[in-house]
C-alpha cells in the first residue's frame, strides 16, 4: 500500500480501485503500522463530523468495499478491533523502519521516499501529527543519508539529500550547513560561500536573524585564514 505522494493499494501487481471511505480506512490503519484500533475510536477520527451511529455504518461500508475488492486478507476484523494485515506492506512503515535502522545499504532507496509527502491532497485532521512526525524523520534521515554519503565521497548524492531536506524546510539551518559541507568537500569554496550568502539573505527577510556561529564557522574553517562572513 502506498501512503507516500499518493495512496494506492495493489495486489499482485494490480491497482485496487475504492471509493474514498475504503481509503480513508486503510490508511489509518496502515499509518499505525499493524497495531490494533477500536472500532468505535477509528469511526469517530474518520468520520467526526457524523453522529456515532452514521460513524459505526460508513466504518461497516468501507469495510464491506475492502472485503469485495480483493480476495486477499487486507483487514483483520475477528475483535472490536481493527488492523491492517500483516501481509500488506506499507510504504510509509516500510521507510519509518528503514530510518530507524540507519542503513547505509539502503541510503539511496530511502532518500527518494523521504522526497515524498504523506498523502499530500487530503486534508484529514487525523492526518496532522502524522505529517508532522514524517516530516522531522525525513529531515533528520536525509541529513544523516547527506552526511554518510559526504565520507563516502559520493558528493551529488549527498547535494541531492541535503537539497531534498531544505526542500521540507526551507530555513533549517542544519540542511543548509550539509549543503555547504557538501561543496567544501569538493573544494569548492566559492559554492559554499555562495550558498552561505544566500541563506543569510533569506533568514533575514523571512525571520529577521542571522546564522549561527557554527554555520560562521564551518565556512571560516575551509581558509587558512578565518574570513568574516557577517
Amino acid at each position: 500500500m502506498h501512503l507516500l505522494g499518493r495512496f494506492e493499494l495493489v495486489v499482485d501487481g494490480e491497482r485496487v480501485c475504492l471509493p474514498r471511505g475504503a481509503q480513508r480506512l486503510l490508511a489509518f490503519l496502515g499509518i499505525r503500522n499493524g497495531l490494533p484500533v477500536n472500532r468505535t475510536a477509528a469511526a469517530e477520527q474518520l468520520w467526526p463530523e457524523s453522529r456515532r451511529q452514521r460513524a459505526a455504518a460508513n466504518l461497516r461500508q468501507a469495510l464491506w468495499h475492502v472485503r469485495r475488492s480483493t480476495d486477499r486478507p487486507v483487514v483483520e476484523t475477528a475483535t472490536e478491533h481493527l488492523r491492517l494485515s500483516p501481509v500488506v506492506v506499507v510504504d510509509l512503515c516500510r521507510s519509518l523502519d528503514s530510518a530507524h535502522r540507519a542503513d547505509p545499504a539502503a541510503d539511496e532507496w530511502l532518500a527518494g521516499s523521504l522526497a515524498r509527502d504523506l498523502l499530500p491532497d487530503w486534508g484529514e485532521e487525523w492526518l496532522v501529527p502524522e505529517r508532522q512526525r514524517w516530516e522531522q524523520v525525513r529531515l533528520h534521515t536525509l541529513e544523516a543519508i547527506a552526511r554518510r554519503l559526504i565520507t563516502a565521497g559520493a558528493h551529488l548524492a549527498a547535494l541531492e539529500a541535503a537539497l531534498t531536506a531544505i526542500a521540507i524546510d526551507p530555513v533549517r539551518e542544519s540542511a543548509h550547513c550539509t549543503v555547504i559541507a557538501v561543496h567544501l568537500a569538493q573544494g569548492n569554496t566559492g559554492s559554499a560561500l555562495r550558498h552561505y550568502q544566500q541563506y543569510r539573505g533569506l533568514l533575514h527577510r523571512e525571520l529577521g536573524v542571522l546564522p549561527s556561529p557554527r554555520m560562521t564557522k564551518l565556512l571560516s574553517s575551509a581558509h587558512a585564514h578565518p574570513v568574516t562572513l557577517g
